[in-house]
């Protein structure tokens, strides 16, 4: 099934075309507002798993693609194109997926919403910023300024209040129906695991898969090495934290002393997809088998491996 959460019809109507001054909304940016995201929920949810795609997200609005001075394919090199398809069979094992629909290159939800480089905007940015780090100072902030190949997106500035409505309507949507999640699984079962699913550029060196877990903060050490048997049982080439150890969500949802896990995964492109074209290869239907077969012994996990110790609860109300 099916469903999609935090819609508001409201901050489409507002926007007709017949009031006054006010001007109509594209038909890509009305949808997105409408649903940024979907979530797909299984018959019954069986396992303390949430599944999250933030970077999969394919409808570009037209006022994005008019701002930028990229094609549209070259905008969508920064997607993880297709991880909402490849983990989508995920339901089956009785855990539910959310799915962002905008893209990332629009705005980033693997990002803190204060991850902003100002020189990007017209205008006061009035939202707390993040000190500037390094993902900013490269362009690839909240509201990237650079695709992954490195281009520069836009052929000017754009305005502050613009930022703050990408953020508002599509980025705290998304993490309000993620959390939201977290507390249900984690009401039902004790604890939650918050599996971020992603894609990585193929390159020389490069394994098959990589897990994620901030180097042992975002998730039980049991966690990791249960995902990584599994995924190792099937054919693949794993490996822990380099060159990605998690970004936003892995940060923000991963607790383990309060029985919140965050963990990671990035599929290697090659495997499932033509990169150039970005269509989706031959071997993609064995590559999402194999990958559910390694999530399916994955999820078997005991959770009261998963829930907060006592020591530990006593340690997160100091």
């Amino acid at each position: 099934m099916i469903h999609t959460r935090v819609n508001d019809p409201l901050m489409i109507m507002r926007e007709r075309p017949d009031k006054p001054g006010i001007a109509p909304l594209d038909p890509v940016l009305a949808a997105l507002y409408a649903e940024p995201f979907i979530i797909r929920e299984p018959s019954a949810r069986a396992v303390p798993f949430i599944f999250a795609s933030p970077h999969s997200g394919r409808l570009y609005p037209q006022a994005f693609l008019n701002q930028s001075q990229l094609s549209p394919m070259t905008l969508r090199r920064s997607e993880d194109a297709y991880a909402d398809e490849l983990f989508a069979d995920v339901v089956q094992l009785g855990a539910p997926m959310i799915a962002a629909r905008f893209p990332r290159a629009y705005v980033d939800p693997n990002r803190a919403p204060g991850e902003l480089d100002k020189t990007m905007f017209h205008g006061q940015i009035t939202l707390p910023l993040e000190p500037a780090g390094a993902r900013v100072n490269a362009g690839l902030g909240v509201i990237p300024r650079i695709v992954r190949d490195g281009a520069e997106i836009y052929s000017g500035k754009i305005t502050a209040g613009e930022a703050a409505e990408r953020l508002s309507r599509l980025h705290a949507r998304y993490h309000a129906a993620l959390s939201s999640l977290v507390q249900e699984t984690r009401a039902r079962f004790g604890a939650a695991v918050v599996i971020d699913c992603h894609s990585m550029p193929s390159a020389a060196g490069t394994p098959n898969i990589v897990l994620g877990d901030r180097y042992g903060t975002a998730a039980s050490p049991i966690l990791l090495r249960k995902a990584e048997e599994a995924f190792q049982s099937r054919g693949f080439a794993v490996g822990r934290n380099v060159p990605y150890a998690g970004g936003y969500t892995t940060q923000l949802y991963g607790e383990p002393i309060k029985g919140m896990h965050a963990l990671q995964i990035e599929v290697n492109r090659s495997l499932y997809l033509d990169e150039d074209r970005i269509e989706l290869a031959a071997a993609f239907p064995d590559i999402r088998r194999r990958l559910l077969s390694a999530l399916a012994e994955l999820v078997t996990i005991d959770v009261e491996a998963l829930r907060p110790s006592q020591r530990g609860m006593r340690l997160a109300a100091e």
